[in-house]
């Protein structure tokens, strides 16, 4: 078995020892459920990231299907200490994809433990592996005529409720705040052990998807973004289908209102009229998901202003395109209706839409799409953005997070636009209302097979963390060639703290080194 050769080797680790260990996992998963040829292993590590993919190879693949089998691979990889990286549906798209953090890292996929394991009729709760994926429980529950909407990320036919969950992800509906909406997780530990959060300690508790709270220290949130434990499994709250479900969208057509527009819808969202997320959408941002830009401009570097300009003429887009939805009864909808409507008529400057006078027009339906909970891929288009014929391939999502006020967005914009500009991209971008948050969402695009393009996208990417950070401004999610920098920003006493949670539950340091910039 020491003869055996493999492309990459986690660091410190000597063939002969890794050898030992793929063997002890082949006894545990089967031989099938351990892959170790390259052309098997490069979708695993090929990135949209503007580095060498080659800096974040993996060794080797594991697929696991049961928790007892996650507990014996943690164990395996104690004994020998062998690193590893664990994902889900794997498909974590400019955010680092499946790649692991440090090069040579065993990928624990657990894509294969997919199991819906119970939903609750009466309580609109969900019990689910990582590897269920959001269409999946989609037609599970229209299989089922269960009568609730699913809250999911933009992507989100191929995303999962547990590893979007786990990386504090957002949706479009009521229950868009991903974390908040979570209730019991299941956690192997770095030694092996299994930790039931919350109720779930308790045997035969029937409240483990009710209440978050448990008894002691609140752990769920620590498993999130970290390198502490693997889910597997997650409980979470499904919203009630209402009886009456009304999208909207709202264009301006001036790039500087949208410090109005911000202050406008705010104390309709902090009120509950409007009671998921709005969203503030860009021109650009919008444009990708139904056209390519070589429609309308086929040079270099960014899409000129008076383009821009163009496009919203021709394609119906406005400078920003705000959606959002009511949801309730028909008497519930028609009150808030009426705020809504008296809110934007009496500000002057917006053209509200509905869903019937959109008449099933792209992007109007997409974006009605996802506020319900309806499976989409239509986020996609951004990639073909630069160029329809296949050039790209390069993506990264910046996302600052600011207060719901006005007055921030529009310096945010001013300052993103003015990086992106200056190295050449794209200023594609939407704001993401929270409760009194603002997600600022922008995709920096670029041709990773230009070597000088992605060189520009690294410095690019680099100089937005920067100078964001020099005003105050952090991103709450990052791909892995930033994690480290990242965790800079945040502060020396948070890493220290995150340090001693790994080396109290991590001794080893054996899984996913270098996630969010924890280390031992």
């Amino acid at each position: 078995m020491s003869e055996r050769e493999f492309e990459v080797l986690p660091e410190g680790i000597s063939a002969e020892t890794f050898a030992k260990a793929v063997a002890e996992f082949e006894a545990v998963l089967g031989a099938g459920n351990v892959i170790s040829d390259e052309e098997r292993l490069t979708p695993y590590f090929k990135t949209m990231m503007p580095v060498d993919d080659d800096l974040y190879k993996t060794s080797c693949v594991i697929q696991a299907t049961t928790v007892e089998q996650v507990q014996a691979v943690v164990k395996i990889c104690n004994t020998y200490e062998i690193p590893v990286w664990t994902i889900s549906t794997g498909r974590n798209f400019g955010y680092g994809t499946a790649a692991p953090a440090k090069r040579g890292t065993v990928v624990l996929d657990l894509k294969h433990m997919n199991k819906i394991i119970a939903v609750d009729r009466d309580l609109g709760t969900a019990l689910v592996e990582p590897g269920v994926t959001y269409q999946q429980l989609f037609d599970y529950l229209q299989e089922n005529d269960l009568p609730f909407y699913l809250s999911c990320p933009a992507p989100s036919a191929i995303a999962g409720p547990v590893g979007n969950t786990m990386d504090r992800g957002v949706g479009y509906t009521p229950y868009g705040e991903h974390f908040m909406m979570q209730c019991g997780m299941e956690v192997v530990l770095a030694n092996g052990e299994v930790l039931r959060t919350g109720m779930g300690g308790v045997e035969g508790n029937s409240a483990w998807q009710v209440f978050k709270w448990g008894y002691g220290p609140y752990l769920d949130g620590i498993f999130t973004q970290s390198n502490f434990g693997i889910c597997t499994k997650m409980g979470f709250w499904l919203m009630p289908k209402p009886p009456v479900y009304k999208p909207f969208c709202v264009i301006y057509d001036n790039e500087e209102d949208i410090a109005e527009i911000v202050d406008l819808f705010r104390p309709l969202r902090l009120n509950g009229v409007i009671p998921n997320s709005v969203v503030y959408a860009s021109t650009i941002y919008e444009a990708a998901g139904i056209i390519s830009r070589r429609k309308y401009f086929d040079g270099e570097g960014f899409t000129p202003h008076e383009v821009i300009e163009e496009i919203r003429e021709k394609e119906g887009l406005g400078a920003w395109n705000v959606y959002a939805a009511l949801y309730g009864t028909k008497e519930q909808v028609e009150v808030n209706w009426n705020i809504v409507k008296a809110t934007v008529e009496g500000h002057g400057k917006g053209r509200i839409i509905t869903e019937e006078e959109a008449g099933g027009k792209q992007p109007f339906q997409y974006r009605a799409d996802l506020m319900r909970g309806y499976m989409t891929m239509q986020e996609f288009g951004l990639y073909r953005w630069r160029d329809d014929r296949g050039a790209g391939g390069g993506s990264m999502w910046f996302a600052p997070v600011t207060v719901n006020k006005g007055s921030e967005t529009l310096d945010q914009t001013r300052l993103a636009t003015e990086i992106l500009n200056k190295h050449g991209f794209d200023y594609a971008g939407e704001y993401i209302v929270g409760m009194r948050d603002l997600h600022h969402i922008i995709d920096v695009l670029f041709d990773k097979s230009d070597e000088e393009e992605t060189q520009r996208a690294y410095e690019c990417f680099d100089e937005l963390l920067t100078e964001f950070a020099n005003r105050g401004y952090a991103v709450y999610r990052v791909n892995n060639a930033f994690m480290d920098k990242v965790a800079g920003i945040y502060g020396e006493t948070q890493r220290e703290i995150n340090r001693t949670l790994k080396r109290a539950l991590d001794p080893k340091g054996i899984l996913a080194p270098g996630k969010s910039g924890i280390t031992i």
